[in-house]
């Protein structure tokens, strides 16, 4: 894959101390991408505050925005609000290769002969981080259920039809309660 420019920061002309970068992330983000995510529409911010240091990078990712996912309890389509931040230390060192880049995820290693940090596979992960594995609707301003009420019906009738009729998985296991 062709890194994209907008993504590089060119770090060799920057003072030391903090800089601010941002970017907006939309669905063209996830195109160039192999794996694409399990979510549709995305209108995301991500602020980057890089703290120069001699020898490293203190940086801060923070995404915010809201991304379009499948409810788990009813089905339906919704935009889910996000908000998080990783915290991350690049290290300039003299042979990035020869150190292991597995043992610390929050640590990388650039060479000190780079002049430019290329953050768009951070953005990517980040983001897939942030999106939280369960997704169900919030609850609305009145207390109630942001999910389908036909759907909501549906579960609570079949969870009341289970409780009396019982599980048939283990019906079969009773034989064995009196031995």
């Amino acid at each position: 894959m062709k890194p994209r420019h907008q993504y590089d920061i060119a770090f060799v002309g920057l003072k030391q101390g903090v800089h601010h970068f941002g970017y907006d992330i939309d669905n063209r983000f996830f195109e160039a991408r192999e794996t694409k995510p399990d979510f549709g529409v995305c209108q995301l911010q991500v602020n980057l505050t890089l703290d120069k240091q001699p020898g490293f990078f203190l940086l801060k990712f923070e995404v915010t925005g809201a991304v379009e996912v499948i409810c788990d309890r009813c089905g339906d389509p919704f935009m889910l609000d996000i908000w998080d931040e990783f915290p991350m230390v690049v290290k300039l060192v003299d042979d990035p290769d020869a150190l292991p880049q597995d043992e610390d995820p929050d640590v990388a290693y650039i060479a000190r002969t780079d002049s430019h940090l290329h953050v768009e596979d951070w953005l990517y992960e980040f983001i897939l981080l942030s999106v939280p594995m369960q997704r169900i609707h919030p609850d609305g301003p009145d207390g109630q259920s942001g999910c389908n009420p036909q759907v909501l019906a549906r579960l609570d009738a079949m969870r009341q039809q289970q409780e009396k009729t019982g599980n048939p998985i283990w019906k079969d296991l009773d034989q064995f309660k009196n031995i």
